[in-house]
């Protein structure tokens, strides 16, 4: 049985070893327990910036696992006038694929991000992950005209 809820700091050291599976198979990131637990503290922190959502796994013995998560950011949209979200760091762990949790984590941060007042949400994907493409073009995602830049500061 699967369960999304918020994510709590006892979720962190777990977060951390999915953003390192994340950020392995990233061409911009490269894993950084330190940097990333500082992030996730940042957002666990600050509820106005944003929140992190989990998908549990319910075990035999009557405990959970976190297998999978995602960050909504908010910010606002002057284009829209309204609050919109950045979806961050979708993750489902590497055996746990192909058996619609990321489908149902997706399906709440949807809801989430509807509940907090927002307009649409924003993800960015590697160029070249055409498998992460097709699943949210599934999920109702289209791809944009926007080409993504960046400076490091």
């Amino acid at each position: 049985m699967l369960r999304v809820d918020r994510a709590t700091h006892q979720d962190v050291p777990v977060l951390c070893e999915l953003l390192a599976q994340l950020f392995s198979q990233e061409l911009e990131f490269q894993p950084d327990s330190e940097a990333q637990r500082r992030g996730l503290l940042q957002i666990l922190d600050n509820p106005g910036c944003g929140l992190i959502l989990v998908l549990r796994q319910q075990r035999a013995e009557e405990s959970e696992q976190v297998i999978g998560m995602v960050n909504l950011l908010f910010t606002v949209s002057t284009a829209l006038g309204e609050r919109v979200a950045l979806l961050e760091d979708m993750i489902i762990d590497r055996h746990h694929r192909q058996q619609g949790a990321g489908a149902q984590l997706l399906e709440a941060a949807i809801s989430q991000a509807q509940q907090a007042g927002c307009r649409r949400i924003t993800l960015l994907t590697d160029e070249d992950n055409l498998k992460a493409q097709q699943f949210y073009g599934r999920q109702g995602f289209t791809v944009s005209t926007m080409k993504p830049m960046r400076r490091m500061l």
